[in-house]
């Protein structure tokens, strides 16, 4: 029967009901010879409904995978979609309104079972075949004379299958975008409460499904803000192969990586997708493979936590990266937390911040800002050097003395010792909060 599913140009969703009413002789004639021979399948539509389950097994893998599962209810579905079918070819104005009802139900079903619509379509052609071969084998054997009859009405016939292969493919195509959406929504809510650490134990589970990571895995959280204005998307680029879900807030685009780990059989969420049989980069080990890999525009902020473990850790995750981002420089950059532990320590307490700043550098304020700025700027380049002064003498382009000249000034106008490796602290810790806290 296969042969006669045959491809035909789209024609314009009409059946012979909706054809002018000043038919010619020949054409009520043909019609009667429908009607007669539509009746003989409509008395027998379950053997007919069996003829076709069994040929949809034969034919169409897909399927035949839905026959093994259950054949009960594809039967069922495949005999409501004859009997209201093969009825609106006799009374199309009764029948009709159900059997379209019948081929969207089924088109919107099959979506969200997985069945593809390519398979969809060649069932309900298939189909469409069986009940025109029904039409010339019951013609033929009874009443061949009528033959000549029956092919005036074949282009009716067809376009009534090509009708509801339009039917089946819009509910289709419907129920796609439907369940996207419901499955994007699910996503987003999903990943905002597990960022927010608002997210229940017992849906860990279910977001672990969700996500494609594994409950127990170790995730990093990197949270980005670009200057604005800027277009959507993050700002910033991953690493190749990297599994990162995103999430959009007023304050930053937030993503949750999850990092390569040993856990055995996880296959991590890959928002671009891997094409079958090709193989999926490794992610980032760690949060610093990360960085290393992370490219981000001029301008944008990144700041990127440290590694928790488990779904249930994510709230605490983004807490980290913002942290890491608070510590990143206003002109842009990427700071990774665990680099940068002592000024994650300085904007994680504000208020002491700001006052260890002004306890240490308030006496720089009482002299000339530019005296006081090239103060502050041989001092961060001392400390940058790792306390050489010849070093820091390069970097300025001025002579090793004059680097010492100033440092000594420093130790007398803030009584400090730079000798003091806890001054030295306090002093980096005050730089840190001045560059960081103040406007």
């Amino acid at each position: 029967m296969s042969n006669l599913v045959r491809s035909r140009v789209r024609a314009v969703p009409a059946t012979h009901a909706a054809l002018p009413r000043t038919r010619s002789l020949l054409d009520a004639e043909a019609i009667a010879v429908l009607h007669r021979a539509a009746q003989v399948l409509l008395d027998d539509v379950a053997g007919l409904t069996t003829a076709l389950v069994g040929e949809l097994r034969r034919q169409e893998p897909a399927y035949r995978a839905a026959i093994e599962a259950d054949e009960s209810e594809v039967w069922q579905e495949v005999y409501q979609s004859l009997l209201h079918n093969v009825a609106s070819l006799i009374r199309p104005r009764e029948c009709r309104d159900i059997a379209r009802r019948t081929s969207r139900m089924i088109g919107a079903s099959r979506a969200e079972q997985g069945v593809p619509l390519d398979a969809v379509l060649h069932a309900f052609r298939l189909g469409g075949a069986m009940v025109w071969q029904g039409l010339v084998d019951e013609t033929a054997r009874r009443h061949p004379e009528d033959m000549r009859l029956l092919v005036h009405v074949a282009a009716d016939v067809w376009n009534f299958v090509d009708e509801h292969c339009s039917i089946v493919a819009d509910a289709y195509r419907e129920a796609e975008r439907r369940m996207a959406w419901r499955r994007e929504n699910r996503l987003r809510l999903t990943t905002a409460a597990l960022l927010d650490g608002t997210a229940r134990i017992t849906d860990l589970p279910d977001a672990s499904a969700l996500l494609g990571v594994p409950e127990d895995g170790r995730f990093v959280v990197i949270a980005a803000v670009a200057p604005r204005p800027h277009t959507a998307g993050p700002p910033v680029t991953l690493p190749p192969g990297t599994p990162v879900v995103w999430h959009s807030t007023p304050e930053a685009e937030l993503g949750i990586v999850h990092l390569a780990g040993p856990e055995a059989g996880a296959r991590p969420l890959d928002p671009a997708g891997t094409p079958e049989g090709e193989t999926r980069a490794a992610g980032p080990v760690d949060p610093a493979a990360l960085a290393a890999g992370l490219h981000a525009a001029p301008g944008v902020r990144v700041g990127i936590g440290s590694a928790v473990i488990g779904l249930a850790a994510i709230g605490e995750g983004r807490r980290l990266a913002g942290t890491a981002l608070q510590a990143c420089p206003r002109g842009g950059g990427v700071v990774l937390l665990d680099d940068h532990l002592p000024a994650a320590v300085v904007v994680s307490s504000p208020n002491l911040g700001r006052a260890l700043a002004e306890r240490v550098l308030g006496p720089l304020y009482g002299i000339d800002p530019a005296d006081r700025h090239l103060l502050v700027d041989t001092l961060t380049a001392w400390l940058d050097a790792e306390g050489s002064a010849q070093r820091a003498a390069t970097r300025l382009y001025c002579h090793r003395n004059t680097v010492l000249n100033r440092l000594r000034r420093f130790e007398q106008l803030t009584g400090r010792s730079l000798s003091r490796p806890s001054d030295v602290v306090e002093v980096s810790l005050a730089l840190t909060a001045r560059r960081l806290l103040e406007p």
